[in-house]
C-alpha cells in the first residue's frame, strides 16, 4: 500500500492521504506515489478541479521521523532535495485550482505542500507547525516564501524559529486558511467548493489562474532554489553534525555558528 488514493468524482479528482495510524506522517513511498498522481492530473484531459485530503485525525503530520536522514539511494543531500522539489512544482502548475482540506496535525513539509495550494480549508481541529528549526535543519518546500507572502515577515520568522503551533482560526486571521468550518463539515464544504469550481466557465477559471500564479509564484519558485542550497549547506555544516551528536549523547550543543 502507497498510503496515497487517487478517486474521482466527475471532473474532480481527490488525493487521499491513507496512513490515519500514523497521522499521515509521509515516507519516500508516499511522496513518489503523490508525485506520480501529480504527474498523471497535469495530463488528465477534462480536470477541472484537485481535492486533496487525509484520512482520519489528522491531514498530515509531516515527514516521517523514523526515515529523517535515511536514503535509499546514492543522491547527494542537494539531488534529494532537487528532486522533491521537482516533484512538488506540479502543485504550481497543475492545469486547473488544487484544494486542501486541513484538520488535526499539519505538519513540516505536508504543511509547506499545503501552503503551494490554491484554496486552503481548515476544520477546527487544524493545528499548523514548521517544526524544522528544532530538528536543526531549514524549512525546504517553499513555505517561507509562501507564509511571507500570505502574512509578513513577522509571521513567517514567528513559527519557523520557534516552532509553535498555530491553530485553525489564527490562521484564518492571517490569510493562511481561507475559510474555518467544523471537521466533521469539512470534506463537504471543500468537494462543495471544487463542484462550484467545476460549474464555472473552464476557459475563464484557467485565465484566472495563470492571473494569479504569474504573480504569486515566482517568488516561491526563486525560494525553492535557495532553499535547497541553504539545506544542502546546512547538512554539511558543522552545527548540524554538532546538533545530532549532542541529541544522541544528550548533552549541551556547542555550536561554533558555520
Amino acid at each position: 500500500m502507497s498510503g496515497v488514493l487517487l478517486d474521482y468524482d466527475g471532473p474532480i479528482a481527490v488525493i487521499r492521504y491513507d496512513r490515519p495510524d500514523k497521522h499521515n506522517a509521509f515516507n519516500d513511498e508516499m511522496d513518489r506515489r503523490l508525485f506520480e498522481i501529480l504527474a498523471e492530473l497535469q495530463q488528465r484531459p477534462g480536470l477541472r478541479a484537485v481535492v486533496w485530503k487525509g484520512e482520519g485525525a489528522s491531514f498530515s503530520s509531516g515527514r516521517d521521523t523514523t526515515q529523517l536522514g535515511v536514503r535509499t539511494e546514492d543522491l547527494s543531500d542537494l539531488q534529494f532535495i532537487e528532486r522533491g522539489h521537482a516533484g512538488s512544482a506540479a502543485f504550481l502548475t497543475m492545469p486547473c485550482p488544487i484544494l486542501v482540506a486541513l484538520k488535526g496535525w499539519v505538519i513540516g513539509g505536508s504543511f509547506e505542500r499545503a501552503l503551494l495550494c490554491d484554496i486552503r480549508v481548515a476544520g477546527e481541529s487544524a493545528r499548523m507547525r514548521l517544526p524544522e528549526i528544532l530538528h536543526g535543519v531549514v524549512p525546504d518546500s517553499g513555505g517561507t516564501a509562501r507564509l511571507l507572502q500570505m502574512a509578513g515577515h513577522g509571521l513567517a520568522a514567528d513559527l519557523a524559529l520557534t516552532g509553535r503551533v498555530m491553530g485553525a482560526e489564527e490562521a484564518l486571521r492571517h490569510g493562511i486558511v481561507s475559510r474555518v468550518v467544523p471537521d466533521a463539515e469539512l470534506d463537504d464544504t471543500v468537494l462543495g467548493m471544487a463542484r462550484a469550481i467545476a460549474a464555472a466557465p473552464e476557459f475563464t477559471v484557467k485565465m484566472f489562474l495563470r492571473t494569479l500564479r504569474r504573480l504569486a509564484n515566482p517568488l516561491v519558485q526563486q525560494s525553492l532554489a535557495e532553499e535547497a542550497l541553504t539545506q544542502s549547506m546546512v547538512f554539511a555544516s558543522s552545527d548540524y553534525a554538532e546538533f545530532k551528536a549532542a541529541r544522541a549523547e544528550k548533552r549541551e550543543p556547542k555550536y561554533r555558528g558555520r
